[in-house]
């Protein structure tokens, strides 16, 4: 794979140097091609969106507060198109090899950022997580990620997917560097510490109970299982993805209707979709997503849990599995992914696990406002 992989980067060689001192000093960063960066242009993963957009003139705000923290900007990566996908390939630019499984998808759709960390020609990733565009890439290629509380790192400047759910997150290859980063973004929040974890055990999913366990422990919690039923996943999914696809087509409808872009044909079929959902629909999602919700607060409301469940279903799906195939894995996907969404919540990526030879991630979600306690366990396994 050449330095510069036209798969993986969309603007590479950037090289914008920040501050001479700061905590990110000499440390590189990939940036998502849904960020603004001044005088370069915004893909978001689609020719026709680049096309008809103006060159910014102004850096997004967390790309500013990186460079101000000293680290260098290497370049812009490329992304699922618009962010609505998981998979991390892209009809227009091609699927960045995952360096960590190269038969298997990198993950989306912070894939370019992903997979520039995880072949170590970046120390930082700069992404997006809507739905789990952090946690998903991190858990396929073997980061560290942080998919922060919703609202908690600015977005001036980004792209949006849907306003409701959009978050800006990071990927790095170790939890020191993930923490170095994070508190650059972060605001100042109140930290205690947790003492527990409920690992939630999807339905259908093989979770290897005690090496998880074991991990858990080493970070000084408590564990407790609770069994997360297809019901509830099919619910939190199903809430989501229409809360999702509305805001998404209040954002982006007129320019697609306007403009005609071509997209690949499993978004361009979600796209359409979201196209035909009502306000009716969208009233019924919100109270689904609002039990979800109630739930996962119960769960937590001693002040001292948080949840943990693997990122997705397992390692990453081979490149070559059937459309309807990667459709069906989607649906559980999301409905392991949904309960940070709707919450809210911050989840801590972990490269805790792995599955036929591959790497697959695990995350901690803890109650909103608690980025900074996640942090602070001893994570590093």
């Amino acid at each position: 794979m050449s330095q510069w992989d036209s798969a993986v980067w969309a603007a590479p060689a950037l090289n914008i140097e920040g501050a001479a001192q700061g905590p990110l000093h000499s440390l590189r960063v990939a940036v998502k091609d849904l960020f603004d960066i001044a005088g370069v242009a915004t893909g978001c993963g689609n020719p026709d969106w680049r096309r008809t957009h103006e060159v910014p003139t102004e850096s997004a705000a967390a790309v500013k507060a990186l460079l101000a923290a000293g680290a260098t900007v290497a370049g812009k990566t490329h992304t699922d198109e618009l962010a609505y996908s998981l998979n991390g390939a892209n009809v227009h630019y091609g699927t960045p090899v995952n360096p960590r499984a190269p038969q298997r998808l990198p993950g989306g759709s912070s894939s370019g950022s992903a997979v520039a960390v995880a072949m170590g020609e970046s120390e930082i990733g700069l992404g997006t997580d809507t739905g789990g565009s952090i946690r998903v890439p991190a858990s396929y290629c073997g980061l560290y990620g942080l998919r922060p509380t919703w609202g908690a790192i600015s977005l001036e400047g980004a792209v949006g997917l849907a306003p409701g759910f959009d978050t800006a997150g990071l990927l790095c290859p170790s939890f020191e560097l993930l923490k170095r980063a994070a508190q650059v973004l972060l605001p100042p929040q109140p930290q205690h510490a947790f003492k527990n974890a409920i690992i939630l055990l999807p339905e259908g999913v093989d979770v290897p109970q005690p090496l998880l366990e074991g991990k858990l422990e080493q970070s000084g919690l408590t564990c407790t299982t609770l069994s997360l039923s297809t019901v509830t996943m099919a619910r939190a999914s199903e809430a989501f993805r229409v809360l999702q696809g509305r805001q998404l087509w209040r954002l982006h409808g007129d320019w697609i209707t306007q403009t005609s872009p071509r997209f690949a044909a499993d978004i361009q079929k979600r796209l359409a979709w979201s196209s035909t959902l009502d306000a009716q629909q969208e009233t019924e999602a919100q109270a689904q997503a609002d039990e979800v919700v109630a739930w996962l607060n119960e769960l937590t409301s001693d002040a001292e849990t948080l949840l943990c469940l693997p990122s997705t279903p397992g390692a990453s799906p081979l490149l070559e599995l059937a459309p309807a195939e990667l459709a069906e894995y989607r649906e559980k996907l999301m409905g392991m992914t949904a309960l940070a969404g709707l919450w809210g919540a911050p989840a801590l990526a972990l490269p805790w696990l792995t599955q036929h030879a591959a790497p697959w991630g695990v995350s901690l979600i803890a109650p909103p406002g608690n980025d900074r306690s996640l942090l602070e366990l001893d994570a590093q396994y």
